[in-house]
């Protein structure tokens, strides 16, 4: 039949795809496409990425994750007790996080993140919660 359909990536590049079906590259999702619906109104669901800083209690250790499930992550923190940095340390309460459409962009933030000074990251805390106030309770609602 032919069909083909034309997925417009971020920046100046395109790429040609088979209507039937596109193998995502790296970091994309992979979209199935059935011969008559638009690919642009039937694509994947967008995932959510999570950037996210728990702390001991206020002003104490820090730790700084990337998840694609905030909820779930959290509960392994706090209920499940996984082998680690944040047992070692009881790193369990939520003090920040971000989203982001990407898991690229999330990890580079991470990055970012970790390698700033532990004044810096306790500023960005304090500007999103300055009670420094468990926000586990607020991603759950």
């Amino acid at each position: 039949m032919g069909w083909d359909a034309v997925l417009a990536l971020p920046g100046p590049a395109a790429k040609r795809l088979n209507a039937y079906h596109y193998k995502a590259l790296p970091g994309l999702v992979s979209l199935t496409v059935i011969a008559g619906l638009d690919p642009a109104i039937h694509a994947a669901p967008v995932r959510n990425y999570w950037l996210y800083i728990l702390a001991s209690k206020r002003n104490g250790t820090l730790y700084v994750g990337v998840t694609n499930d905030l909820i779930r992550r959290m509960y392994e923190h706090q209920r499940c007790g996984v082998a680690g940095f944040t047992k070692q340390y009881d790193v369990k309460m939520l003090v920040y996080y971000e989203r982001y459409d990407t898991a690229l962009a999330a990890i580079q933030r991470e990055k970012n993140i970790k390698h700033w000074s532990r004044r810096w990251k306790i500023d960005l805390v304090r500007k999103m919660n300055p009670a420094w106030r468990d926000l586990t309770k607020e991603i759950t609602r």
